[in-house]
């Protein structure tokens, strides 16, 4: 056994490049093997030095001709240097002496896609799997997969990587991949048949299980895919991606105290990341537990304070709350950000309203209806902080225009209505009113809202009892 091997091979090479030189320049010299020119390749290409790299695949082709190894290696340095064409004339010829190398046809592969000729890619893929057996056709699979990809022939590509599962079950890089090709093809029931079968063989294969659960999830069976992630990470408790596709399972069947516990799991076994810190905000938002919402969407902006949407969503929480001057310093973080979002000037004409400071309030659900013409709930917005504020006229103006702009949508008939009950133009009002009820009467709650006494006046109780009685309301 050699004392040190590795010192050994690297004399060996100094020897090899020493004697190389001297044949170059026409000095005595030892006799060079086909793969010591092959090993002197490999050096120049290691240092990514190609020129020198390619005249040592030529001068190694001058004393091995026939050499289909050294043709191989010449046509891929060619490819590296873009030379295609001349790349597929050494391959042709390689193949004439030795039509076995896998390498061949990935090479000729990868000259056909630069020359954008996928259609020959593919015709020399499928013809060399019938020549090939074991690692060598897996690997031409692969290939045929990436070729598929680049075609943009999607659907081939999941039967590619299918394919590879049925005859190696365990290949992780093929598992790896079809997880997201069966997302991207939908193509979940035939992915929930294979792993199934590939369970039955290896029912200890995680990714296995991970894939099965995707595809339920695909497919919103997301029960099933709860119980298939647990078992793919009772096999690996540290299989964070499980962990984190189950906390999104749990979310969409609303079950919020299951999703923060595997979501905080992620955060243990990952480097923290916002969007487990917003997930996990979310379910404490939905559960009513404000606060704790509040300190997640905060740990979320700090790893990405950019997001104009996180500062949103906690000038939300303070708005459920009723801290309106606390939401406003977060929503003018979100605006500073992003100042024309609907949204966001929607929130913000709202606390302003609610701090009775109506001029700001109106500038920012004028801003609504600017950016949104047709968005019914920012005219509802701008006319009810109208009335709060008392500007009754142009509370009218705002009600024709909003339903000039929404098509003639009937609830701006009822606030419009409403508006003229207040001024005491109760004739006009009434009129209003009957248009509106027989639209639409099961909107007559906004105009309720607008002034619940409204219901002591007979005319308007005996209108709403008629449409109530004659269409059956």
């Amino acid at each position: 056994m050699r004392e040190n091997p590795y010192r050994e091979d690297r004399e060996e090479l100094k020897e090899l490049l020493r004697q190389y030189q001297n044949l170059k320049q026409g000095r005595s010299h030892s006799f060079l093997e086909e793969e010591a020119f092959e090993r002197i390749i490999d050096y120049f290409d290691d240092k990514d030095n190609l020129p020198e790299a390619l005249e040592a695949a030529e001068t190694g082709l001058e004393q091995f001709p026939y050499s289909s190894q050294l043709m191989i290696k010449k046509a891929d340095l060619l490819l590296a240097t873009r030379k295609y064409r001349e790349a597929l004339d050494v391959l042709e010829m390689a193949e004439l002496y030795d039509s076995s190398d896998i390498n061949l046809y990935i090479l000729k592969t990868d000259a056909y896609l630069a020359l954008d000729q996928q259609a020959k890619a593919v015709e020399l893929l499928e013809s060399a799997l019938r020549l090939f057996e074991g690692e060598e056709r897996l690997d031409l699979l692969f290939e045929l997969a990436d070729v598929y990809d680049d075609y943009e022939e999607f659907d081939k590509v999941f039967d590619c990587l299918k394919l590879i599962l049925e005859e190696e079950p365990n290949n992780e890089e093929a598992l790896y991949k079809i997880c997201f090709w069966t997302d991207f093809t939908g193509r979940n029931e035939e992915s929930i048949r294979l792993h199934q079968q590939i369970i039955e063989d290896y029912p200890f294969s995680e990714l296995a299980w991970f894939n099965l659960a995707a595809a339920y999830q695909g497919l919103k069976l997301y029960e099933k895919a709860i119980d298939a992630y647990q078992y793919a990470v009772a096999i690996d408790e540290k299989f964070d991606y499980a962990y984190r596709n189950m906390g999104d399972a749990y979310l969409r069947l609303r079950k919020y105290k299951e999703a923060i516990e595997v979501l905080e799991k992620v955060l243990e076994l990952t480097r923290p990341e916002d969007v487990i810190y917003e997930a996990i905000g979310h379910c404490y938002h939905r559960m009513g537990n404000y606060a704790q919402a509040r300190f997640h969407y905060k740990k979320a902006v700090h790893l990405n304070p950019d997001d104009s949407k996180l500062h949103y969503k906690i000038a939300v929480t303070y708005m459920l709350e009723q801290q309106w001057q606390s939401a406003v310093k977060q929503l003018e973080n979100a605006m500073r950000i992003h100042r024309s979002v609907p949204e966001y000037n929607l929130a913000m004409g709202e606390c302003k309203m609610n701090l009775n400071q109506f001029k700001d309030a109106i500038q920012y659900f004028g801003a609504v209806v600017r950016y949104k013409t047709k968005n019914v709930a920012g005219w509802e917005a701008l006319i009810r902080c109208l009335i709060k504020a008392e500007f009754y006229d142009e509370a009218i103006e705002q009600c024709m225009a909003a339903s000039k702009a929404t098509e003639g949508k009937p609830v701006f008939l009822f606030y419009h209505s409403a508006v003229l009950f207040i001024m005491g133009k109760s004739k006009e009002a009434l009129v209003k009113l009957e248009t509106a009820m027989e639209k639409a009467p099961r909107l007559l709650k906004k105009f309720v809202e607008i002034n619940p006494s409204i219901l002591q006046n007979n005319h308007v109780v005996d209108i709403v009892a008629r449409y109530k009685k004659g269409k059956k309301i």
